[in-house]
């Protein structure tokens, strides 16, 4: 594609004025938003009127006036980003914390599977936060394999088949439906891990017929740094489960202060301590940015903005790891090279801030609410000439950062 093909395609993207919505810094082509999404403009007045008015003026008043229904309420606003109704989905806690939950809820469902399954290669969180949930429940252990073994390995023994829909490192998409099929046909229950997913790629969880799914919302949702996560559970799973972490925000009736615990209906007995109203105010800001936006448009130009930058990895010589075929891929693209870590940090010395992930991948997120083709097309561009010149080779772009 040459660059007047790009700037074409942006003239006719019905997402463009999107890109007024952020505070985007001059001179920077972000393709990090799959890490850390960019700050939505709302965000800083929806700041300044919690931290002066709700909380400086009305005080103790605001938990009467939005705060004690902010769960509900930014989950009623997630649910449409995954397929789910609005009562099946609550926000409160992180991703980790409610990743413990639901695997211990769901360990506890058949004492005759005592098996937590997942992917060899798994973000590490996922596969930490299931050795310590399986230490929770007695004889409880948890199996990884290939990710071409998954399927075949789930037996009787199972209890719940833990998977990320989108690999962090290579984009790879699970077939949500085949996989949670699979899972049903052997008896086990599916918890589906939605942080490379939710505001990147189409979700369903209910035309799947999911049973658990968790996620965080400082990615495509932008949400902030830390913003709380969100966990979903299915209707029908909802009288059966129960969080084991029985904090008094899930208590039926919390304000009786009773001492002994009794869970609340539906998804209110998965939340545990206060929530974290600053947080909250930055995330729903970031989610009510989402209520006018096509998101058959945002899918569709992902994979556009996937076709340029695939372009210039390959004219650039870089091997692509991220599937070619758009249902089977996130919206980052990731490319394997010996030096990818050198190659990282050249881009963002020129501006380009993507990340590396060890121990050879360069990862670029293409998020379509604030990316356009231009931009994309002339990250490319700049790829190319680092990549053509050996600018990565640069001493100064030898040393490891842990963050970049």
């Amino acid at each position: 594609m040459i660059r007047d093909e790009a700037r074409a395609l942006d003239a006719h993207d019905p997402l463009a004025p999107l890109r007024d919505r952020f505070a985007l810094p001059a001179g920077v082509i972000y393709l990090d938003g799959n890490s850390l999404g960019p700050l939505p403009r709302a965000t800083v007045p929806a700041m300044t009127d919690m931290v002066t008015q709700a909380w400086g003026d009305r005080l103790i008043r605001s938990w009467n006036e939005g705060w004690i229904d902010a769960p509900v309420r930014l989950g009623g606003k997630i649910a449409p980003l995954i397929g789910a109704a609005a009562d099946e989905v609550i926000v409160g806690d992180s991703t980790s914390a409610n990743l413990f939950k639901a695997l211990v809820a769901a360990l506890r469902v058949d004492p005759g599977r005592r098996v937590v399954l997942s992917e060899a290669g798994n973000f590490p969180t996922d596969l930490h936060v299931a050795e310590g949930a399986v230490a929770c429940v007695p004889g409880a252990s948890l199996r990884v394999a290939p990710r071409g073994d998954i399927a075949a390995a789930i037996d009787g023994d199972v209890a719940v088949l833990l998977l990320t829909h989108v690999h962090y490192k290579t984009a790879d998409r699970f077939d949500m439906a085949a996989m949670t099929a699979a899972a049903h046909r052997a008896g086990a229950l599916v918890l589906w891990d939605l942080s490379h997913s939710v505001g990147a790629v189409a979700v369903d969880l209910s035309g799947a017929r999911a049973d658990l799914a968790v996620g965080c919302t400082y990615k495509y949702v932008n949400g902030g740094p830390g913003a709380p996560a969100f966990l979903y559970v299915a209707t029908r799973w909802q009288d059966r489960l129960a969080s084991p972490l029985s904090g008094w925000m899930g208590h039926a009736e919390p304000f009786a202060f009773a001492d002994a615990y009794a869970p609340a209906p539906g998804m209110k007995r998965w939340l545990a301590g206060t929530p974290p109203m600053l947080a909250m105010a930055a995330l729903e800001a970031g989610l009510d940015l989402w209520a006018t936006v096509d998101r058959d448009a945002v899918w569709a130009k992902s994979a556009a903005l996937w076709r340029i930058m695939a372009a210039a990895g390959d004219a650039a010589g870089l091997d692509c790891v991220t599937p070619a075929d758009p249902a089977a891929r996130g919206s980052h693209i990731s490319f394997r090279h010996p030096h990818a870590h050198a190659i990282a940090q050249a881009l963002i010395e020129r501006g380009v801030i993507g990340d590396f992930r060890d121990p050879d991948i360069l990862r670029l997120g293409l998020t379509p609410l604030y990316l356009s083709h231009d931009d994309v097309w002339r990250a490319g561009a700049i790829l190319g000439e680092i990549m053509a010149s050996g600018d990565w080779r640069a001493p100064r772009f030898a040393a490891r950062l842990a963050v970049t």
